[in-house]
């Protein structure tokens, strides 16, 4: 269902102005009809004395709902197929979803994914209270491990920036972790630099399922990246523009880590690739292929989408490291369009048959689970 209140997308940057003015600055009191949710935080999904279900539970950092962070209604919601609404607001914290806690839903109330936001700032080279630093995974502002999860009209953010941190290598910091099978998020958006969105599994034998419909993500540094089976259909990537470096490429948007023996990776379709940087500043994808399996061969198909200048259509894959060539990858395209789709060296840009076209749909990856089909 789309936004009965469609805005452009906030980028990172705006938005952490934005967020200095928290729910005003957010845009929540400017529209009448947002002052009105201000009246009712959980628009029509109820309220703590009207419940949806009994399972539901509300969250609003004003105080109206049961609980002020979503943590803390997370620790409380056990079992399976608890609900969570949020209000709108910032949520600053981080927060986790461990695998008990099986076919949740989390909804953002007002039905606009700028308006509900959950964002922290640790980066993976961030130093943790106990000793050592949180590394990738720990720098997530979000994690969910658990199988059946749904998030709709959040923003899932990590506002850890490199140039105030110029102490710190470890500039990985990643919005969301998801690792769950069956995982879907609808109109949602993630915002980060480095690895901003972590689509992954619980383990290296798992085949995680995942379903990124009409969604956002930006960032420069691998900043959709993982192991997971995922889908991509109708998303907006956004690469976003480098002032530190003097030389591009600026970043990658892709950075897939398949396992060997799953036979389908990442799957974007029906999307666009877009941002306000130099032209061919940014490369398509590059293979992930991690230490702690070094047996990957990262796949991704990229179909039926629109790529932008800023893709550098001469060369758009490049290696993470030489002993594992893009070459020797999964990597291949069909029917794109935009100037970051100009097939100029064909040997560069791998090209799908129309029949292997028909075993790349959403349907073909994700199997018996339908969750276009949800509402």
């Amino acid at each position: 269902m789309p936004s009965p209140h469609p805005r452009p997308p906030l980028s990172r940057r705006g938005f952490l102005i934005a967020s200095a003015g928290a729910g005003a600055a957010l845009g929540l009191a400017a529209d009448p009809a947002r002052a009105a949710a201000g009246r009712r935080p959980f628009g029509r999904y109820g309220s703590p004395e009207h419940r949806r279900t009994p399972g539901t539970l509300y969250v609003d950092p004003h105080g109206r709902g049961d609980f002020t962070t979503v943590q803390a209604a997370v620790t409380a919601a056990t079992g399976s197929g608890r609900t969570l609404v949020l209000a709108p607001g910032v949520y600053r914290e981080s927060v986790a979803l461990d695998t008990t806690r099986t076919e949740a839903t989390w909804i953002g109330a007002s039905e606009d994914a700028h308006d509900v936001v959950i964002v922290y700032d640790n980066a993976a080279g961030t130093a943790k209270p106990g000793g050592g630093t949180y590394g990738t995974t720990g720098s997530a502002t979000t994690t969910v491990q658990a199988d059946g999860f749904t998030a709709r009209w959040i923003t899932f953010a990590n506002d850890w920036l490199r140039a105030d941190h110029p102490d710190i290598s470890g500039t990985q910091a990643v919005a969301l972790k998801v690792q769950g099978d069956r995982s879907a998020f609808h109109h949602c958006r993630f915002l980060g630099h480095q690895d901003t969105l972590y689509a992954d599994s619980t383990a290296l034998g798992v085949f995680a399922r995942q379903y990124f419909a009409h969604c956002y993500a930006e960032g420069d540094v691998d900043f959709v990246f993982g192991r997971a089976t995922a889908v991509y259909e109708g998303c907006h990537f956004r690469t976003l523009n480098r002032t530190d470096l003097a030389a591009v490429p600026y970043g990658f948007v892709f950075a897939p880590s398949t396992a060997v023996l799953n036979p389908r990776g990442y799957l974007v379709t029906r999307s666009r690739v877009t941002g306000e940087v130099p032209r061919a500043s940014y490369k398509l994808a590059r293979p992930w292929v991690p230490s702690s399996d070094s047996t990957a061969r990262p796949s991704l198909v990229v179909r039926d989408s629109r790529l932008g200048p800023g893709i550098d259509a001469v060369a758009p894959y490049t290696d993470m490291s030489d002993a594992f060539p893009w070459q020797s990858q999964r990597f291949a395209e069909y029917r794109n369009l935009g100037p970051g789709a100009e097939i100029t060296v064909p040997a560069n840009r791998p090209q799908l048959t129309a029949e292997q076209a028909e075993s790349a749909t959403r349907e073909a990856y994700l199997g018996d689970w339908t969750p276009w089909k949800e509402r």
